[in-house]
């Protein structure tokens, strides 16, 4: 896709972080945006913010866990564009349960609903869309950099997941002759909330009792969130979103210097010799 201005985009998680950089970079380009997020109040700032800007946006608050409601969303997309040519699936949650055995089935649930479950919700539903419209489209699904370096945890396991699914479909939409192409996006460290989602944990999904703060796992944390911060902008994500859409470019590595611990990952594997353990993440 080279052009981009009077079509639709639709970005999930737009209300902050990555997703707010992605709808405000297309909606510069001239589209028009769809902003989703599950943040009611912050959604409605978002909207507001970007329409006194001059743009034309839309915000549909969205649990992309669900799919009844990314459902709605994509016909209030329909009802009020007529059609959608680009799909971020970028919402997403990240947090600290400690080892993948002692981590509470309600956290498996929580960021699995919304870190992979809400990308294929995604790609079942608008998928078939762009396809019918046998126009130019393209979708970004929002991995990280976990999804390619191994651990992690259960965010890990998400990432990995949605790394696979999106090239799944890359095959299968090349094989197809699709005029639909896909992309994912495998950040390093970026300047966003992400340690803080659980503000919009929903309580179902809470546990009835918190694990005691780990000194070990608090220090691992603090050290995150020194790194997000001397992160790289959202607007600079944004950006390189923007030329991996124009350039059909499967993976989009955002931290080249970063590349090394995937190289070492996929050498180990094809060695077939264990990996150095890690705690980060």
């Amino acid at each position: 896709m080279k052009e981009f201005r009077d079509r639709v985009a639709v970005v999930t998680g737009a209300a902050s972080g990555i997703g707010r950089g992605l709808a405000e970079r297309f909606a510069v380009e001239g589209m028009k945006v769809v902003l989703a997020d599950v943040e009611q109040d912050a959604l409605r700032q978002a909207e507001a913010e970007m329409r006194e800007k001059g743009f034309d946006v839309l915000g549909v608050r969205t649990d992309v866990s669900q799919a009844g409601d990314v459902e709605k969303l994509a016909q209030q997309t329909l009802d009020a564009f007529g059609a959608v040519h680009i799909l971020c699936n970028n919402a997403g949650v990240a947090g600290f349960s400690g080892t993948v055995w002692e981590s509470p089935l309600r956290d498996w649930e929580w960021v699995m609903g919304v870190n992979l479950w809400g990308v294929i919700h995604g790609v079942r539903t608008f998928l078939p869309i762009m396809l019918d419209q046998g126009s130019e489209g393209h979708i970004v699904n929002t991995a990280s950099l976990a999804g390619l370096m191994g651990g992690g945890g259960i965010y890990g396991v998400t990432k990995q997941g949605v790394v696979a699914l999106s090239e799944s479909m890359y095959s299968e939409l090349a094989l197809s002759g699709a005029k639909v192409k896909v992309s994912v996006l495998c950040p390093g460290w970026v300047n966003t909330r992400i340690l803080d989602a659980g503000r919009n944990r929903p309580e179902e999904l809470r546990n009835a009792v918190e694990r005691p703060v780990d000194p070990e796992r608090a220090a691992i944390e603090g050290t995150i969130r020194n790194l997000l911060e001397a992160g790289l902008s959202p607007a600079a994500i944004a950006g390189q979103v923007l030329d991996a859409i124009r350039d059909e470019r499967l993976y989009i590595l955002t931290h080249p210097e970063m590349s090394g611990i995937v190289r070492t990952r996929f050498d180990d594997i094809l060695a077939q010799q264990n990996p150095a353990p890690r705690t980060l993440g």
